[in-house]
């Protein structure tokens, strides 16, 4: 499994290829219901037991769940428009360790609403910053936004957001540190799910974090004109174990 994320979900998800491969949405023909059969790659999208999103209900509680260790820095900012979301490329930006073991922040980018649902409820926003180890392996850290004050790391990022698709964006001027999105807490909803989207591979882990930070109703509403809604369905939990870190 894990040889087939790294070739085929790192390409997807590292990824300034805004135009390639096969036309998937959000909605209609090419939506979430049958991404499964835009392409043979697709499968997992209907075939797998551990997708992702999912609701997130009954977290059992671990008192030695390990610390999530964020040790990001600033770098110039570097952000594309990939078609289905704003992407900010974290060369550069730091590392995630968690239990002794490190991964390096590939990018992050947005969802609205959340694609998460915490007991049933969604947030306006959500960021997903993707982290790889040396074999490949993946493991996502979710922000949750709601609506509220004005959020500085996120002006940052959408005032420089490309209103098109098209390549990678470089802001040499600009300095972006991933931290800044980050509460100021870390406590953590933890399970074994999937890419939110196509090819949907299994294999990866989610670190949902369970402070909510705030974005004002003006930022939510600027990713809103580019991607009203770019949120995957929650998926069955399939007996799948949520850990909950205090």
């Amino acid at each position: 499994m894990l040889h087939r994320l790294s070739a085929i979900a790192l390409s997807c998800l590292c990824l300034t290829a805004y135009a390639e491969g096969p036309h998937w949405t959000y909605e209609g023909k090419h939506g979430p219901a049958h991404w499964a059969e835009l392409d043979k790659s697709f499968s997992e999208c209907k075939l797998g037991h551990a997708q992702s999103p999912i609701d997130i209900r009954g977290a059992k509680r671990k008192a030695d769940a390990p610390d999530l260790g964020f040790a990001y820095q600033a770098a110039p900012l570097a952000i594309i428009n990939n078609g289905h979301t704003v992407q900010v490329n974290g060369a550069g930006s730091g590392t995630l360790t968690i239990g002794g073991h490190a991964y390096t922040l590939a990018q992050l980018h947005f969802h609205t609403p959340s694609e998460e649902r915490i007991r049933g409820k969604a947030y306006d926003l959500v960021a997903h910053l993707v982290h790889k180890d040396e074999a490949g392996k993946l493991a996502v850290v979710a922000v949750l936004f709601k609506a509220g004050h004005e959020n500085a790391a996120l002006k940052t990022v959408f005032d420089n957001m490309p209103v098109g698709a098209g390549p990678e964006h470089k802001v040499e001027s600009v300095q972006f540190n991933p931290a800044d999105l980050l509460p100021a807490k870390h406590g953590y909803y933890h399970f074994q799910g999937s890419l939110t989207t196509p090819p949907c591979s299994e294999g990866v882990a989610w670190y949902v974090l369970k402070t909510p930070v705030e974005a004002s109703r003006a930022q939510i509403g600027l990713l809103h004109k580019l991607y009203k809604h770019n949120a995957r369905p929650v998926q069955p939990l399939n007996g799948r174990e949520v850990i909950e870190h205090l």
